[in-house]
Parts: structure tokens; sequence; C-alpha cells
């Protein structure tokens, strides 16, 4: 383990609690790139941290008044269902699926974070919550969150903030709630065949969570729209070295070079 590692680790926490997701994109590459993690314990110890991290940053919006637990609780639980699935099928799948798969997560994370020029409106706040579009919305970013470990904010926050009706300072605090039951769910379907390296998991945990109470106290206080889109653009440039890093070697061949071991001409 590195100061690198423990320093984006740092980071992720950092986006967590800032944003109410966007960080967790980048634990996965963290511990492959940087720690030396296989893929599939990478995903299981990402949820760990997430899981941890969330729950901890969500402590200081609670205290704020910025979570809406009925919609939490609600959203949180349909994900829940979806991640422990997802958890149960992605030690399942091949290492360079899992990661392609995460490495388009990114992409469309980044896209999603650059295009967002402002902050949805919520709608009026109302009492008629639309339980079912909740929870089928739960439901498929719990699975996403379970197959490749992305706890799926840059999703949550949107749909808190549309199908819930919330404001946006309360739909980052209450995405928090729902990543970190849809990381414990997810974690708990990767533990049937999976283990967790805890001398490594637990200090890079402890560096998040410490990200992720500076992110809660600056929650507010910057203009988190353009920081998101400069994360934007991080997440990806980072997107695309994971995508290159699993592309076949023969789409990266170059047909002009020449063979090993042949002759030049002339």
């Amino acid at each position: 383990m590195t100061v690198l590692t423990l320093a984006a680790a740092v980071l992720v926490g950092v986006a967590l609690g800032l944003f109410g997701g966007g960080g967790s994109i980048l634990a996965v590459p963290m511990l492959v790139y940087l720690a030396g993690v296989p893929a599939r314990a990478a995903i299981a110890m990402s949820l760990f941290i997430v899981a941890v991290t969330s729950a901890v940053s969500a402590i200081g919006h609670a205290r704020a008044g910025r979570i809406r637990w009925r919609t939490g609780l609600i959203f949180g639980a349909a994900g829940m269902a979806g991640a422990y699935g997802g958890g149960r099928i992605g030690p399942h799948l091949p290492e360079a699926l899992l990661m392609g798969a995460f490495a388009v997560m990114m992409v469309a994370t980044a896209i999603a974070m650059i295009r967002s020029r402002r902050t949805p409106v919520a709608a009026e706040p109302r009492r008629d919550l639309p339980v079912l579009h909740v929870i089928a919305e739960g439901a498929g970013v719990g699975l996403v969150t379970g197959l490749v470990g992305a706890g799926g904010g840059f999703l949550v926050v949107p749909a808190l903030v549309l199908l819930g009706g919330l404001p946006m300072g309360v739909a980052v605090g209450t995405s928090l709630l729902v990543i970190a039951m849809k990381s414990l769910a997810g974690l708990a379907g990767y533990l049937h065949s999976i283990t967790i390296d805890w001398s490594l998991a637990l200090p890079v945990t402890a560096a998040a969570v410490a990200g992720g109470l500076i992110g809660g106290a600056l929650a507010g206080r910057l203009r988190a729209d353009r920081l998101r889109k400069a994360f934007g653009w991080f997440v990806l440039v980072m997107g695309a070295f994971v995508l290159v890093q699993q592309a076949p070697p023969t789409l990266l061949h170059n047909p002009w070079a020449p063979e090993p071991g042949a002759r030049p001409a002339g």
C-alpha cells in the first residue's frame, strides 16, 4: 500500500461527501491499478469502502436535516435487493467483462457530470411518492452496484430530485443513505465467494472516511456544479484509461508495425 493509494482514497471520500456520489466510481480502479488488487476482490473491497464512507458522511447530512428518511429507505431497500443479486452474479463473470462494464459506467458517470449544466429542479413537494417508480429505479441501480461496485450516485441523486421531489441538498444527503444500503447488500453477495484483504481495506476505508467528512463539511459552501464538471473530466480520462487496458491486444495492434523477428525490407 502506498501514500498514493491513501491519497486517492481521500479523493473518493471527498467526492462522496460533496456530491452524494461519483467518488465510488474511482474506488475500483484505485484498488486495481494502485494497490494491485485483482478485479473481483477490488469490487468487493470497494463496496465495503463505499458503504462505510457513505454511512459516516450521511451522519453530517442527517444532523443538518438533509436526509428524507422515508424516500431513502424505500429506494435503498429496493437497491439492496438488486445489489445482492448483482453481488452473487458478479464473482462468476470474467474479470475482463467486469472491468469493461465498469469502464463503461465510468464514462457514463463522467458524461452525466459534464453535461449537467445545472442541477435538476425538484418537483413540487408531494405526499404521494411514486413508490413503484422509486422501487424500479432503486432495483436497477442496485443491480449495477452489486455487479461492478459503482454506487450509482449520479443516477440516484437526479432520481431522488425528480421522482421524490427533493431539493438538491436533501437529495445528496439521502443518496448517501441509499448508497450505503446498496453497497452493504452488494458486499454480502460478493462475500459468498470472495475474500477481502482487511489489512488493506481498513486503512483505505479510514482514509476515504476522512475524505467523506471533508466533503460533507464543504457541501453547500462551494459551487458544486463547477467542481462536478471538473471531476467529470477526470473520471472520463480514467474511464478511457481502463477501457484501453481492457481492450483486446488485436484492437491496439498497429498493422504497419513490423512483426517481431521480421527482417527489414531491402
